[in-house]
């Protein structure tokens, strides 16, 4: 079969094809974008059958609560049956070494996922084992603050985090605390992570290392360094907009009163200097030396796996001295502690991972790398920047950006190069950045405090903060052409 036979399977026109990925072409969080093939499907059978297979998939996740089914279960069937679906298409037109690589450039994009995420939950499991968030919640609940106190300080230590570290780590790391501060609290908990999704969002959408939009922009030579500070005002905009009107709905208590006395296991304070330490490596490496910051956080994990070997070593030595010292100063109570100690296993915090979300990645990655590889996204862009203002195109690429991962939709702008002002540049940057915040699905981050605070953070949580989010976004927006009208 010739190219020009597998084509003439086509049932609806191009435009058709266009309005139907408007609504229906719903993807989710991925580092995935396969680059359109040479046989164009987005108007063929197997490229509508294809979306049809995503929607249904879609729809399971989102129905996660009712059918209690894992969101990782319809997101894998529906990536093997769309590849196996363009395989077939492919080796029908005789050209089945294309289909094979596009799959393994998308396996590999989700590899390095999988890595990066892998060692930041690793660290956090890791962190919780030595009773870090423990403490800090102990911390939290010494100084009085009410929930709603809690509710700002971690949205913003969320946004200021999030502009130097990825905003999917951070959100991990403002959870755990959440967690233990409100332990069984879930509406308040519930809350607290659509504030901490939409702070790590927001925060990394004015900093050259805080998402990576923002620094394929820059590499890309499109804004220069210092030019995405402007983006400073919006941003916080973005932020403060609905986490004001979430504010009302706090019931003002405070938190269930610690009757133990919270205290730091052996190497607890190196675990955290050794998490920041693979975060800062994680970004030098991808910013300087070009390389994946999978690489860094690899580079990172071993460093901590040499520390579990050091604890697990010295582990012996370390409780005869202290069991002296204790016993000289007659501290019965730091005795009693001692006899808790266990020793450090690295590999039991790696298998403690969310591996239903880590699947869930590869199912989605996957996913939007096939439609990709068929060439819808790559239509939409075109569609988009051909016949509408920039400005417009922007903010619609934004509110795609909730269901469309913001990364497959700035490589594809980047890629076409339209002739746009700095201003829309960096506009784009905005609204892809902190359009993933309309739906938990929208962001890493979303869908990784998802897998953290399973059943208490959902997809429906998030979605009834949804009108709260969209002013935002409008407000940001607004700001942005308003302060930064000199760049348009």
């Amino acid at each position: 079969m010739t190219p020009s036979d597998v084509l003439a399977t086509r049932c609806i026109d191009r435009r058709g094809a266009w309005l139907l990925i408007l609504f229906v072409l719903l993807a989710f969080p991925s580092l995935a974008f396969a680059a359109p093939g040479s046989l164009d499907l987005t108007t063929s059978v197997a490229g509508i059958v294809s979306v049809a297979l995503f929607i249904l998939a879609y729809a399971l996740v989102m129905s996660e609560e009712i059918i209690h089914m894992r969101k990782s279960k319809p997101v894998l069937v529906a990536a093997g049956l769309i590849w196996a679906i363009i395989a077939w298409v492919y080796v029908q037109a005789g050209l089945p070494e294309e289909s094979e690589i596009a799959f393994r450039e998308t396996l590999l994009e989700y590899t390095e996922l999988l890595l990066f995420l892998l060692v930041a939950m690793t660290y956090i499991n890791a962190m919780e084992e030595r009773r870090v968030f423990d403490a800090l919640r102990a911390w939290l609940v010494r100084k009085g603050f009410s929930y709603r106190s809690l509710f700002w300080i971690t949205g913003f230590l969320a946004f200021f985090i999030s502009s130097i570290a990825n905003n999917m780590t951070t959100a991990m790391l403002m959870c755990a605390v959440v967690l233990k501060v409100a332990e069984g609290d879930k509406k308040f908990i519930g809350l607290c992570c659509v504030n901490v999704v939409v702070a790590s969002n927001a925060g990394g959408a004015f900093s050259p290392f805080g998402d990576i939009t923002t620094l394929m922009v820059w590499q890309g030579g499109q804004v220069p360094f210092m030019g995405f500070f402007v983006l400073l005002v919006p941003a916080i905009i973005n932020f403060m907009v609905p986490a004001v009107i979430m504010n009302f709905f706090i019931v003002n208590r405070q938190p269930a009163a610690l009757t133990e006395n919270v205290w730091l296991k052996r190497g607890a304070r190196r675990i955290i200097v050794l998490f920041l330490l693979t975060v800062a490596i994680s970004v030098l490496c991808h910013s300087i030396l070009h390389l994946p910051p999978a690489m860094g956080m690899m580079f990172g994990l071993g460093l901590l796996q040499f520390f579990g070997y050091y604890l697990r070593q010295s582990l012996p030595r370390s409780l005869e001295r202290k069991r002296e010292r204790y016993s000289r100063r007659g501290d019965w109570k730091k005795l009693e502690q001692l006899g808790s100690v266990v020793p450090f296993d690295i590999f039991s915090r790696i298998a403690r991972s969310e591996w239903d979300t880590l699947l869930f990645f590869y199912g989605v990655v996957l996913c939007v790398g096939g439609l990709g590889f068929m060439g819808y996204l790559a239509l939409l862009s075109e569609t988009l920047y051909g016949g509408w203002n920039p400005i417009w195109a922007n903010v619609v690429l934004g509110l795609i950006s909730a269901v469309v991962d913001n990364i497959p939709v700035m490589f594809a702008v980047l890629s076409m190069a339209p002739d746009m002002s700095e201003g829309n540049w960096l506009l784009i940057t905005l609204t892809a950045g902190v359009g993933g915040s309309l739906l938990s699905m929208g962001s890493a981050a979303g869908v990784a405090l998802m897998g953290q605070a399973r059943g208490i953070y959902t997809f429906a949580v998030h979605l009834r903060w949804m009108p709260a989010i969209l002013l935002g976004y409008i407000a940001s927006i607004g700001a942005h052409l308003l302060i930064n009208a000199s760049l348009f």
